[in-house]
């Protein structure tokens, strides 16, 4: 449902912008009903009625406040509650009364009597419902309905909507087929959303001999409770579903709800069971692109399809209305089976139904059931390896030497189609915030990798996101200088304001303070901005040194106050140029760091000097307070050393060397129990308490985290201790794992790449990082073009994703594993060698026979 969704806006995004269509109005009826993609829908309604004043929108819906407040920032629009005007509704069910008759009159030749004394006891008796008057209507048009006696069946039918679906109900029944009409209207009432009838064929216990014009005729005798559209069934309203759930549950879950949960969960591992296979769509090629993929005719997977979706769902909700069945996460049981058997094939037909992702949440909610369990230990480490594992080939007999633990990559996080110039962690660490240059800035969920939200509306490169303190609202900084506030909750757009700069920022940085009432911006200039949040106004402009970083080349420290805008004072005690200025987390103290080597501290109440830190034996090139208490900084000398200070007594209290280091930034983590600092394009983190260097205390680190060719600016820890970011000045963005020491991810400028011919691969070796040169056919300094033909033979594709046979994918390369730049393989008849980022180097030796064996068609 919701892929029809998506492809129903692609459509009309397309068609919108047509400047030769004529005024449109578009018309979206119980919007409330919508069960998937309502968010994205809402920002897709919001952002085309203001870019687009010659289309109109018609949306209706129950009185929600979160869809209401979605709507409420479109500037032009009139609101109807139909609930409090009951004139308007009376009109509105006379005229819809009068032509449902005229419909049943045509069609059932009834007399002007017969007529008028139905619409009588419709209006009499509809109290205002629309879909009270259609239920009964469609009963009457049924041709066991005879018109003669149409007067006195019209009075079988109780006034409410409550009485009528137990008329429904009680006539269901006397039938023959009541306990399979029940188990439809159970299913329906459960199941997470409209069922097939290729789905609802699994669930339900028909006769061998049965086809499908019987369930179609079972469904039918289901009465107006359920409705079937094309080839799906659901629910006609959803005050059907609360009859079933409230009025008539101890008939349709005798045995209570969790039954059914547990019933629909048996069913789809067995049916998946019985379905699933290896190459299910006989793509043959394994690296075939899922672009490129077509819907076989019959589908295999359209009768599994909700099982393979919403399984694990219906045992969470079983376990939580009835408890845990022990047998169900056994060796034997269906979990154990089904890791043991079909979940490679299962994964395979995730990834063809576009739904991998859901696939990952649906194991971390099945973790969430078993980890409480200790005897189901040897299952935890299963579903641990679920999200990793990938079954081997026969034709890949040489590969990298498998290390003793997963990768530290949690996620790979694709959606954006251009460079992505800024990430941010929320504070509790759920969400990550990124913004690109495809003007879209994505929300997405840290656990499952998940794309919650998509934010539309920017007409512009987006250079800088951030996260307020409690995660409601995100700020992003734009190339034309806008910045734009979004709740994070809703996806609305609250306000758009315009920051002072040229129009074509390069550069843009936006933070929020940490009570969330001030917004601080600045686009590369002499100007930082901070803005209120209750009213999104300028309240000062602050103007002083040439650039905005986390240091200023003058001989004093300026401060600012950031009510009045004014300079407070100029704390005049260094006698060089100051490299570094930071304030404690409670803003009552500042320190200064100086190219003298020395750092002060100021007490920010009276501008009072307090002490001068002395230790460092040259220029103090970065200093920072500890996130909470403020009772330590953290400082970062070109003498190669580090050094921890308390803030009360000026003690120095650690001193970390590091010979051929030159200290350029330096971070603490929130509990200040890490310390990280970078030297150039180098990164090491120590723990503070122990003065050990990870190296020494997680044997899976390395002792130095290579970032990429250019200069860290920044770092930063996640709050959650599990993630470092680093920001270079070439743009791009590393984010490392700390346990590791491994980068899961990296954000970097796009490569503008030819098409080469290998001649003479040449292996260079730069400080431990191993480079692989690639020539033209005319030799290095050669501008002669190649011929763009397919390439024969094993090869890696443009950009480094995967390893190709043929020009056709053969295997996906995680980033990790990826060629360092485009040039940096080299392959030999069938072996691919790869230089990584990581400074690793990996060798894939592949046996062409079998390989070739394994591409035959089936």
């Amino acid at each position: 449902m919701h892929d029809h969704q998506a492809t129903l806006l692609d459509i009309l995004t397309s068609i919108l912008p047509d400047p030769l269509l004529p005024p449109t109005h578009l018309i979206i009826d119980a919007l409330d009903e919508c069960i998937t993609g309502l968010s994205d829908l809402l920002d897709f309604i919001v952002d085309k009625s203001e870019s687009h004043p010659n289309v109109k929108w018609l949306v209706s819906s129950r009185n929600w406040p979160s869809i209401e407040n979605s709507l409420e920032t479109v500037s032009r629009k009139e609101k109807l509650w139909l609930e409090l005007d009951d004139a308007s509704i009376s009109k509105a069910i006379v005229a819809f009364i009068h032509h449902r008759v005229r419909i049943l009159t045509t069609k059932k030749k009834y007399s002007q009597h017969t007529q008028d004394a139905m619409s009588q006891y419709l209006l009499t008796n509809a109290q205002g419902t629309f879909l009270w008057v259609a239920l009964v209507c469609d009963q009457l048009s049924k041709p066991k309905v005879s018109r003669l006696y149409a007067r006195e069946e019209v009075k079988r039918f109780p006034a409410g909507l409550v009485q009528l679906y137990w008329r429904m109900f009680d006539q269901i029944s006397d039938t023959n087929d009541a306990e399979l009409c029940k188990s439809i209207l159970g299913i329906s009432a459960t199941v997470y959303r409209p069922l097939t009838l290729d789905e609802l064929w699994s669930y339900i216990d028909l006769p061998q001999d049965a086809e499908r014009s019987d369930l179609e005729e079972i469904i039918g005798l289901c009465g107006s409770l359920v409705t079937l559209r094309g080839s799906t069934i659901s629910l006609v309203h959803q005050s059907a579903r609360d009859f079933l759930h409230r009025e008539a549950i101890s008939k349709i879950f005798p045995e209570g709800e969790g039954v059914v949960h547990h019933s629909i969960f048996s069913i789809s591992m067995d049916v998946m069971a019985r379905t699933l296979r290896r190459d299910i769509y006989n793509l043959v090629h394994p690296g075939y692109p899922i672009d490129r993929v077509q819907h076989p005719d019959p589908d295999p997977l359209a009768t599994i399809h909700y099982a393979c979706l919403y399984w694990v769902d219906h045992l969470q909700r079983y376990t939580q209305q009835v408890g845990k069945n022990m047998h169900d996460f056994e060796e034997g049981g269906p979990v154990g089976v089904f890791f043991r058997k079909n979940h490679l094939h299962w994964l395979e037909a995730m990834s063809l139904l576009r739904k991998l992702s859901e696939g990952i949440t649906s194991m971390l909610k099945l973790k969430s059931l078993i980890e409480s369990e200790k005897q189901h230990m040897p299952m935890m480490d299963r579903v641990h390896d679920a999200c990793q594992f990938a079954e081997q080939p026969s034709w890949l007999i040489g590969k990298p030497e498998m290390e003793d633990q997963w990768t530290p990559c949690l996620q790979n996080l694709e959606g954006h189609r251009e460079f992505i110039n800024s990430v941010c962690f929320s504070h509790d660490s759920k969400m990550l915030a990124s913004g690109s240059n495809d003007y879209i800035v994505k929300i997405w969920d840290t656990d499952s990798g998940q794309c919650r939200r998509t934010l539309y509306g920017q007409n512009e490169k987006v250079l800088s996101v951030s996260f307020s303190p409690d995660s409601k609202l995100l700020a992003l900084a734009s190339m034309g200088c806008t910045i734009k506030v979004w709740d994070t909750i809703t996806g609305q757009n609250i306000q758009t304001f315009q920051g002072s700069g040229d129009g074509d920022s390069i550069s843009a940085t936006v933070t929020f303070s940490h009570d969330s009432k001030l917004l601080i911006s600045s686009f590369v200039r002499e100007v930082i901005e901070i803005w209120g949040t209750d009213h999104w106004q300028c309240l000062r402009s602050l103007i002083s040194h040439r650039y905005h970083r986390s240091f200023t080349l003058s001989h004093n420290s300026k401060f600012w106050d950031t009510n009045t805008g004014e300079c407070l004072q100029t704390l005049e005690k260094h006698e060089w140029p100051v490299y570094s200025v930071a304030l404690s987390h409670d803003s009552q103290l500042l320190a200064s760091a100086s190219v003298d080597s020395t750092i002060h501290l100021w007490e920010t109440g009276s501008w009072k000097y307090l002490r001068t830190l002395n230790g460092h034996r040259e220029g103090v090139k970065s200093v920072r307070f500890s996130s909470h208490d403020s009772k330590f900084l953290a400082s970062g000398s070109t003498d190669q050393t580090i050094k921890l200070w308390d803030t009360n007594n000026g003690q120095c209290l650690q001193t970390f060397q590091e010979n051929c280091w030159n200290i350029d930034s330096i971070a603490l983590s929130h509990d200040s129990k890490l310390l990280a600092a970078t030297d150039y394009d180098s990164i090491r983190i120590w723990d503070t308490t122990s003065r050990h260097h990870p190296s020494e205390f997680n044997r899976h680190a390395e002792p130095t985290i290579k970032a990429v060719p250019s200069k860290i600016l920044s770092l930063m820890f996640s709050h959650d201790l599990r993630l470092l970011a680093s920001h270079c000045d070439d743009h791009s963005v590393q984010v490392w794992d700390i346990s590791s020491g491994r980068c899961t991810q990296m954000f970097t400028k796009a490569l503008h790449m030819k098409n080469f011919f290998l001649v003479n691969p040449s292996v260079q070796l730069y400080d431990g990082t191993v480079g692989f040169s690639r020539f033209p056919i005319d030799g290095p300094d050669s501008d002669t073009p190649t011929a763009e033909s397919p390439s024969q033979g094993h090869g890696v594709d443009f950009d480094g994703s995967y390893i190709t046979w043929n020009s056709e994918c053969l295997l996906w390369l995680t980033p990790e594993y990826r060629p360092y730049i485009f040039s940096t393989f080299v392959i030999s008849q069938s072996t691919v060698c790869i230089g990584c980022n990581s400074g690793r180097v990996l060798f894939f030796t592949f046996d062409t026979a079998r390989l070739l064996e394994a591409l035959q068609t089936p």
